[in-house]
């Protein structure tokens, strides 16, 4: 015990000292090299002095080796041997110092047959030139190897607990490219223990590194239990998607931290590689398909058009900015009320204005002027609705900025596309449209309606161009204000982690793959969809909870609690993609289907809109959600303050 004691403390004072160590000024290095010099061909004098052969007497000893010691220094100043931090050799350094005691071998052979030629005898032994060259090398090579060993042994000593035990998955030329990385990482962050190879059924045992293979013969937390790892790193190039799920999974659920790396490069910079390690992110579990789009369809409407996107600044709205600036529009329009998001959108896109105009407008959707200058000053071609107030329990408390912002502002925005024959108009819509229990899902599904409506109402009058489409998708990860993001932070304070109900489940889509399909779906409608997206396997809130908590490194309801604080007003257990009368039919993307909704007379849905709008001001929440839920039958709040507004007809779940 006390042994370990004054072990670790010596341990600790020479990891401090070491650290505090700066780097060796390059003329010490350079004189340190001379000096192995020196002391190789003393070495080298021994050696010949014992063999049974003469020296050449015409020069003296200490001026031939002074000439051996002086070509070597002007080599290694030519290639600059000393230049390298020596605690961080490579194989590099390695080559230079051979190239450079090479050439300073052949340039004293040279001298030497020279010198033979002239004054007919030679300088030195040919045999004791050699034996000096293979020595000189030898200990400038083990003089680097030794300060970087000692280096990588002790100079952080102290933080040689904190190290993570972490085991590798894949055992190819990638994974290799991994452990070379984090074995050369300063400060360190893991020990390595050994690969995990599903390929390797050898019986014999194989080591990488020094480090052994293990062959997945058995479940991987056994194996990581098995060698007292802790973590386990994915470096298998050839894993599928739902393989490395399943991985990620399994070692989650045993309390085994996991983490996942990008394919390497043979020829990429180690210390890149080790700084790409990283921890798995929720996004990486959804186990969806791949999205694949039709690119050329969408470059061919886009290219060279004018774009509006309204809701610009936020979450999905940004994002289809980003990826409408790769088909080279003739102009993007970023519309937006809120200035300093808007503005930091505009920073962010401005050092690729080469690719398109870009223009922020701030303007508000309500107002029905400012729009109208906006259209008649740009003429929109295509454009991309996506502002909307989102927030379900905001809504139930203000219905009156619901029905403004998501009705009468979509209202506004679909008129104005009509008026200045805008070739496209697609509409970001939610799936708590859906049977909606709340007022925030009721007013997109009175937007919905109206867009939809308004196609309807062109095909019968054969008059104007624009193509109105919807598109409807369930819970965006990442996205303002959305589950992920309020998880992430209370994990970071600690717990607990607040979900409404323990049953609660929702449909989780990132923010580029839903903007991809809005992008593909808005391409291939003709007029008068509603394009729902393929959400992938409903999650459980509460396993998403779990899943996040291990994937920061701690236990679910140990390290960091799980609360349940009761569902939220308009809040539902389970949301729905089609109403309970809605059939869907396929397109030719498998991950886009279009929902076969009764469609509204243009004039009646109109006029209800009208009267909605009607002494809005005036009228109070409950007159408000009343008129909300005559427009929208199946609307039933649900734990809120309006479920006795309900209109009686067959509930929904």
């Amino acid at each position: 015990m006390k042994d370990s004691v004054i072990k670790t403390l010596i341990g600790s004072i020479a990891g401090k000292r070491f650290q505090n160590i700066g780097y060796m000024p390059r003329w010490i290095v350079f004189l340190i090299d001379v000096f192995i010099v020196l002391i190789a061909s003393l070495i080298t004098y021994v050696i010949v002095s014992s063999l049974t052969v003469s020296f050449y007497d015409n020069l003296n000893m200490p001026v031939r080796y002074l000439l051996i010691i002086l070509v070597n220094a002007v080599f290694f100043g030519f290639y600059r041997t000393y230049s390298g931090i020596i605690r961080h050799s490579t194989f590099i350094d390695g080559v230079k110092l051979l190239i450079s005691t090479t050439t300073s071998f052949s340039a004293l052979l040279i001298i030497n047959y020279s010198w033979q030629i002239i004054f007919g005898q030679k300088l030195f032994l040919s045999t004791g030139l050699f034996i000096s060259y293979v020595i000189s090398f030898l200990m400038l090579f083990l003089f680097r190897i030794m300060v970087k060993h000692v280096f990588e042994r002790y100079m952080n000593v102290e933080d040689k607990r904190k190290l993570i035990n972490t085991m590798i998955y894949g055992a190819d030329a990638n994974a290799i490219s991994v452990a070379n990385a984090l074995r050369t990482e300063v400060p360190a962050r893991f020990r390595l223990k050994g690969f995990v190879d599903k390929f390797h059924h050898d019986k014999t045992s194989k080591r990488i590194l020094n480090l052994p293979i293990i062959n997945q013969n058995k479940k991987i937390h056994v194996i990581l239990r098995a060698m007292k790892a802790e973590a386990l790193i994915i470096a298998e190039k050839s894993l599928t998607k739902d393989e490395t799920v399943a991985i990620v999974e399994e070692c989650l659920e045993y309390n085994f931290k996991v983490f996942t790396v990008p394919l390497i490069t043979d020829w990429e910079d180690q210390q890149q590689i080790s700084k790409k390690v990283k921890n798995f992110e929720i996004e990486d579990l959804l186990g969806r398909k791949p999205i694949v789009l039709h690119m050329d369809r969408i470059s061919a409407e886009h290219k060279g058009k004018t774009v509006l996107i309204t809701g610009a600044a936020g979450s999905i709205g940004s994002e289809i900015v980003r990826q409408v600036l790769r088909f080279a529009p003739r102009r993007v329009i970023m519309l937006d009320q809120a200035e300093t998001p808007l503005h930091e959108l505009g920073l962010e896109v401005n050092p690729i204005r080469n690719r398109a105009e870009i223009t922020s407008m701030l303007a508000d959707i309500r107002n029905l002027d400012a729009l109208e200058h906006i259209f008649e000053t740009f003429k929109p071609d295509v454009i991309y609705h996506a502002a909307a107030y989102k927030h379900v329990p905001l809504m139930e408390d203000n219905p009156y900025q619901a029905v403004c912002t998501n009705v009468i502002g979509t209202r506004n925005i679909a008129d104005l596309a009509l008026r200045h024959n805008a070739e496209r108009f697609v509409m970001v819509s939610t799936d708590k449209a859906v049977n909606p229990s709340n007022v925030m899902g009721a007013s997109k599904r009175i937007a919905e309606k109206y867009v939809q409506s308004m196609q309807f109402r062109l095909n019968g009058s054969g008059s104007g161009q624009t193509k109105f489409m919807t598109t409807r998708f369930g819970n965006v990860l990442g996205s303002n204000g959305s589950i992920v993001p309020l998880f992430t932070k209370q994990i970071q304070e600690g717990g607990p982690l607040t979900i409404t109900h323990p049953e609660i489940i929702r449909y989780f889509m990132t923010i580029p793959e839903a903007c991809q399909l809005v992008l593909e779906a808005g391409t291939m409608g003709k007029g008068g969809e509603i394009f729902i997206f393929d959400m992938g396997e409903p999650v459980r809130i509460l396993d998403l909870a779990k899943k996040m908590i291990r994937l920061a490194g701690f236990i679910p309801n140990k390290d960091i609690e799980i609360k349940v604080i009761g569902l939220r007003p308009g809040e539902k257990l389970y949301e729905e993609l089609l109403n309970d009368t809605s059939r869907t039919l396929p397109t030719h993307n498998d991950q886009i289907m279009i929902a076969q909704d009764e469609v509204e007379d243009y004039a009646d849905i109109r006029a209800a809109i009208d009267q909605l709008a009607e002494n809005l001001k005036e009228i109070s929440k409950e007159e408000i959600v009343y008129r909300m839920k005559k427009i929208v039958p199946e609307f039933k709040s649900m734990n809120s303050i309006f479920e006795n507004l309900d209109i009686p007809g067959p509930a929904t779940v």
